[in-house]
């Protein structure tokens, strides 16, 4: 599949609270704020105090909508600056994260490694036991966790049925970058670590730590995590923070600092499952072309986002010390990417004509 070049999808306006926000006085701006884990409750900021352009907020809230998005939500500081519901969506409605739900299984591996329950530069037949793919057992010993936080394993990508026929052989692991479902084996992964079902330990040892809802469905080929926006917006959050929750290292912050960095140099916009701007090059899902320039142009340098098909997205940006949660229906019904979509540099133009 051949996809435009991946533009970004952020905004930054401000809307009035529901019953679940309460508006407290403004905190200085560098003060970190993270909400309760036992509360609907959650402050805000408006976008006035921001500086913001109040005049395009209605343009990009007509935007969003035209666009079939069921929920937009920004963060300042861990404050809500803007959430806004579409289409007949709610606070309380979940929708699928798809392949930003990535991002969670990456963090949890992290969690595994530092609990001492696996290596990431370990094979990954260590965990799987041998025999997990159709190739000779040189091949298969090339593989290591690592290879498939990376996308480099260089098993066929044909098939999204991760299943042992299908995977076959195409290049050694390391020299191939592909997006495909191999990385679902990684879930296998951390349960034979751990002893546990991948979905109890991912509900203990992250979701239930930040205050998360939402559960996993696994069909026979996809994995997708369901979530309220909030939810998304809590993950977004601790992202934000490098693995820290209100005090709390949930993930260690040397190995998160390695997610959101250049994983290998065959697509440098791409770190552990997560998505990187402001490189030099990129690729995308469904193909081996290598494109220049910044995967999203009209967004921040430094962003880094998990991004899934339909255009579910969480934005990160450090330098602004700000999150960006966009969740829906495709914004283009006729091409529903895996990934990447033309639609996050349109938008990124609309967020940046409030915030600039």
């Amino acid at each position: 599949m051949n996809f435009a070049k991946l533009f970004l999808l952020i905004f930054i306006p401000l809307v009035g609270c529901n019953k679940n926000t309460a508006q407290g006085p403004p905190l200085p701006p560098e003060t970190m704020y993270f909400p309760s884990n036992n509360s609907n409750i959650w402050e805000t900021q408006s976008a006035t105090s921001l500086g913001w352009d109040t005049n395009a907020i209605q343009p990009l809230y007509d935007y969003l909508a035209a666009k079939h998005t069921k929920s937009f939500m920004i963060l300042v500081n861990g404050r809500i600056v803007m959430e806004q519901y579409f289409n007949g969506h709610s606070a309380s409605a979940t929708w699928q994260w798809n392949s930003a739900g990535k991002t969670l299984t990456a963090a949890t591996i992290g969690i595994a490694q530092q609990e001492g329950l696996l290596q990431i530069n370990n094979k990954a037949s260590q965990y799987l036991d041998t025999g997990w793919t159709s190739e000779v057992l040189e091949k298969e010993n090339l593989i290591t966790v690592r290879h498939l936080l990376t996308m480099t394993s260089g098993l066929n990508d044909a098939s999204n049925l991760v299943i042992k026929s299908n995977l076959t052989y195409l290049a050694d692991a390391g020299t191939r970058w592909s997006y495909s479902n191999v990385f679902q084996k990684l879930m296998d992964i951390v349960a034979s670590a751990s002893g546990q079902d991948f979905r109890d330990y991912y509900a203990s040892k992250l979701r239930d730590r930040i205050g998360m809802e939402g559960t996993w469905n696994f069909g026979p080929i996809f994995k997708i995590y369901y979530s309220n926006t909030r939810s998304m917006a809590r993950f977004g959050l601790l992202a934000l923070n490098k693995g820290k929750w209100n005090g709390d290292q949930v993930l260690n912050e040397d190995y998160f600092n390695s997610c959101v960095a250049s994983s290998q140099t065959i697509n440098p916009s791409y770190g552990y499952l997560w998505w990187l701007n402001g490189k030099t090059s990129y690729m995308v899902p469904g193909g081996q072309t290598v494109f220049p320039g910044a995967l999203v142009p009209n967004a921040p340098s430094d962003m880094f986002a998990a991004m899934g098909a339909a255009d579910q997205r969480i934005y990160v940006v450090p330098g602004r010390k700000m999150v960006v949660i966009r969740m829906g229906d495709a914004s283009d019904p006729n091409n529903p990417s895996f990934a990447l979509s033309g639609f996050d540099n349109a938008l990124w133009e609309k967020i940046n004509a409030v915030i600039h």
